[in-house]
């Protein structure tokens, strides 16, 4: 192949997709903890697979259809990283139709750049050291047979070089699970080149956005207050208008006539519509008369407000102020709607949302200024990329690193003070604080075997052992729990009532002078969450 175009492009893209799906669950498994928190893989997947529904046209053109998928669809730090690549790639074939091998590796350089970019403080020996350094060594190729035959083995090289330069992986016996990922989307891409791709095939359960419905929400004594929100792909049809010469404004003037927040624009013969209305059965038949639907989306939008709306509470210096969360388990997602939180995503370990969960959130949420408590270190990127996209709000992200110090958060927020005051006042509550989890171990480390309880902070194993109560005392210790006033401690999902309220009792007399509160969490994956402060 001498140029590439918007088809080749997106069949790469959909080989590159393909081979990373066939391996999602080996990219996982290079955990850097020995316990199960390992989505790489998945992450990653998913934010491909939001791309591969692009649709092909120019090359420019399905590079920016690509990237927007991403970028929506991206799911933890690794998929964020993983869009940004894509959306350099994009910046450098913009305004192409085709491009050769010297075009392709500006765009390649240029994802480069944009990977780094992404991240405020890149490491090396992670995923975007696999890519700069496959993409310097094919630099001087000729054609795009012998780029991928030069980016794949200095990738492979890179990658099995992670290890001495990130000493958490060396411990762990693993190289890093972003750039192995990255690799199979290389294999998969060269693959799709020589036409020898296994197929791509979408995962339905993988899908942007999805979250279950709370019937309950919207009962028979309801009354509809939010409206529905409406979307659709209408096709404008020949045979109801003059394609060529029709002005869609007409559409766009009556929908805002008759609904809110409205988005409205024009592709070719497509129309994409978003809008709020009480009545959408009315928008339908009017919007029908020009054309047929691609696609429909109607939800009840009280189903997804918290019932205390946020024009009815929570005003900062004239201007409302709105709280999104992200939390797994539905104890605990129930006790940060009790707390404050207007929006409550579902996410954390192994479970990260995506960019467009953030994005509804907000426009749900119909704030001037919002908090967002991404509670999970693999979920800070997710949120402030959706943050840097969303124009309607001012949206400040608040670095929680688990479930603790969001729960810390939300009880330490004072509503008195400007916007500014609260987020330097809740970053400093939560610089001095100390937090720590308990998790069972799924491979031989040097704190622990398989099997038993580890006790972590941050990136460091503490300590384990077989007891998870001994666990999460030794835990306490190594964190100097004494030396606090309070201690909040979650109890997962797996851990009886019985079994957490004497795991507090024996805490309580071992640090007798710091008050220890439990919270019945319902978190997966982590048995305890310990925040100290």
């Amino acid at each position: 192949m001498d140029i590439l175009d918007g088809t080749q492009y997106l069949n790469l893209v959909r080989g590159g997709a393909a081979r990373l799906g066939a391996h999602r669950k080996a990219i996982n498994d290079l955990n850097v903890f020995p316990i199960p928190d390992g989505d790489t893989g998945d992450n990653m997947y998913m934010t491909m697979e939001a791309g591969c529904r692009a649709a092909a046209g120019g090359l420019g053109q399905t590079a920016a259809a690509v990237s927007q998928g991403m970028l929506t669809g991206a799911r933890g730090n690794s998929g964020v990283i993983l869009s940004r690549i894509f959306a350099g790639i994009a910046q450098g074939l913009a305004a192409q139709a085709e491009t050769d091998i010297a075009g392709f590796k500006k765009a390649m350089a240029s994802g480069v750049e944009s990977a780094y970019k992404a991240v405020s403080e890149p490491v090396e020996g992670t995923i975007l050291t696999v890519l700069r350094e496959g993409v310097q060594a094919a630099a001087g190729s000729r054609n795009f047979d012998e780029y991928f035959d030069r980016i794949l083995p200095a990738m492979d090289r890179s990658l099995q070089h992670t290890p001495e330069l990130l000493d958490v992986l060396k411990k762990a016996g693993v190289v890093d699970s972003g750039g192995a990922g990255l690799l199979y989307v290389m294999e998969g891409m060269r693959a799709a080149l020589h036409g020898e791709s296994e197929a791509f095939e979408p995962d339905s359960q993988s899908a942007a956005g999805a979250r279950p419905v709370d019937l309950s929400a919207f009962t028979e004594d309801s009354v509809l207050e939010f409206g529905y929100c409406t979307e659709f792909l209408l096709r404008l049809q020949r045979s109801k208008v003059d394609l060529e010469n029709f002005d869609e404004r007409v559409i766009a003037d009556w929908l805002s006539a008759h609904g809110d927040s409205l988005v409205f624009f024009r592709d070719g013969s497509i129309i994409k519509v978003h809008v709020h209305t009480k009545q959408p059965g009315e928008i339908l038949n009017h919007c029908q008369q020009y054309g047929e639907f691609l696609t429909l989306k109607i939800e009840n939008m009280t189903l997804q407000h918290h019932e205390n709306h946020m024009d009815e509470r929570f005003h900062v210096g004239g201007k409302a102020l709105g709280v999104v969360a992200v939390a797994a388990g539905a104890k605990i997602r129930q006790a940060f709607r009790e707390m404050g939180a207007d929006e409550v995503i579902e996410g954390g370990q192994t479970m990260n949302p995506p960019v467009q969960a953030f994005l509804e959130a907000f426009e749900r949420t119909g704030a001037e200024n919002i908090l967002v408590l991404p509670n999970n270190s693999n979920i800070i990127l997710t949120a402030r990329q959706a943050a840097a996209m969303y124009g309607k709000a001012r949206i400040e992200v608040l670095p929680t690193h688990n479930l603790g110090e969001g729960y810390y958060a939300l009880a330490s927020l004072d509503m008195s003070g400007t916007i500014d005051q609260i987020i330097r006042e809740l970053g400093e509550a939560l610089e001095g604080s100390a937090s720590g989890l308990v998790s069972r171990a799924i491979r031989e480390s040097g704190a622990a075997h398989t099997g038993d309880y580890l006790g972590l902070s941050g990136k460091d194993i503490l300590c384990g052992d077989a007891d998870r109560g001994k666990a999460l005392l030794e835990l306490a210790g190594k964190l100097h729990a004494g030396n606090y006033d309070l201690a909040l401690l979650l109890s997962g999902a797996d851990v009886p009532a019985e079994e957490a309220a004497a795991a507090t009792e024996t805490l309580a007399a071992a640090f007798p002078r710091t008050e220890i509160t439990l919270v019945e969490g319902g978190q997966p994956v982590y048995d305890y969450i310990l925040l100290l402060c």
